[in-house]
């Protein structure tokens, strides 16, 4: 989705200062943060596109020539490495440098870790108690589950391309891993094309789970009133999601301010409150956070994610001709 004031921009209808911003964090943050950046500075106009992850790596490369945005603000840190090592992003140390463990973050500045997302299993909390619903990842192979599950569609989302890279990266071996996904496939009725998609088939279909970001199933809950709740699995993958400035920005100075006005502590205590944010910065007041970023519990997977990142491409290939395309 293409922010309705990128649209004049990019017809070259504008006559301020302008700044782009390729993110795939949803409309509700994009606007209030259009609204909020503009607000502190008049004379910019903050336009947004609107689009899964690895869309909008998609279109940073092959923009690289002649780039049209300036920040590309969220994906997890795969993409953000990918990026790196094709040269498509600028270095840009923020004065918060320190304050993001060097895992979360490009030794060459390029890009840096914003928040940290455990992946989860959704269900509705109409219709299921929290027992009742998968405990682990295996337990979603279950006879029981059979189509019951209902998924993001994996390719265009950073987040299920992750999901899909843990899958394996925690088998033995990548046949093993496929093999898997193969029978979660057999699981599933439905691959939704976006994220609200999801969630409202969910909201519908009371006997239907998913796997998606926890903080996201806060937010439904909390910010629109779903009915969902989830269970984090115990070795889980936490995505770190990150910023970066493009490379060859054409709004270069903007791009510097906006990068820095969307990850001050008090925008990131904002946002973890009206969005469940939870923040990658270790040196923020955990009593400007909300209560239950301060009590996350979570055993996360251990992931060598420049490894991971090095594989993602070929296993998402291999799930879409060996899984998604089989006949």
């Amino acid at each position: 989705m293409i922010g309705i004031a990128a649209l004049a921009v990019m017809s070259g209808c504008s006559s301020r200062e302008v700044v782009v911003v390729y993110s795939p964090h949803g409309p509700d943050i994009l606007k209030d943060y259009e609204a909020r950046f503009e607000a502190a500075y008049p004379e910019v106009d903050m336009q947004w596109v609107d689009a899964g992850s690895q869309e909008v790596y998609s279109r940073v490369k092959a923009e690289r020539g002649r780039p049209q945005g300036d920040v590309w603000w969220g994906a997890p840190s795969t993409m953000f490495m990918q990026a790196a090592q094709e040269d498509l992003l600028e270095p840009y140390r923020p004065e918060w440098a320190d304050a993001v463990p060097a895992e979360y973050k490009d030794a060459e500045d390029r890009w840096y870790g914003t928040y940290r997302s455990p992946l989860a299993i959704l269900y509705n909390s109409r219709h299921y108690k929290a027992e009742e619903v998968p405990q682990n990842w295996d337990e979603l192979l279950l006879p029981k589950w059979t189509g019951k599950i209902t998924m993001r569609k994996p390719l265009p989302s950073g987040t299920m391309r992750t999901f899909i890279g843990a899958m394996i990266y925690r088998a033995p071996g990548d046949d093993d891993g496929i093999a898997w996904l193969d029978a979660l496939h057999d699981q599933v009725e439905a691959y939704m094309e976006n994220p609200q998609l999801l969630f409202d088939h969910v909201k519908k279909q009371e006997d239907l789970i998913s796997v998606w970001l926890m903080p996201d199933v806060a937010l439904q809950r909390e910010r629109n009133g779903f009915p969902f709740e989830c269970v984090v699995p115990p070795n889980t993958p936490v995505l770190t999601e990150g910023i970066a400035i493009i490379k060859g920005a054409p709004h270069a100075e903007w791009a510097r301010r906006f990068y820095d006005f969307v990850t001050t502590p008090e925008a990131l205590a904002q946002q973890a409150e009206a969005y469940a944010k939870v923040p990658a910065r270790t040196d923020l007041d955990p009593k400007t956070l909300p209560d239950w970023i301060a009590s996350l519990d979570i055993e996360p997977m251990e992931i060598d994610w420049t490894t991971f990142a090095r594989n993602e491409r070929r296993w998402c290939e291999r799930w879409e001709a060996e899984v998604y395309n089989a006949p």
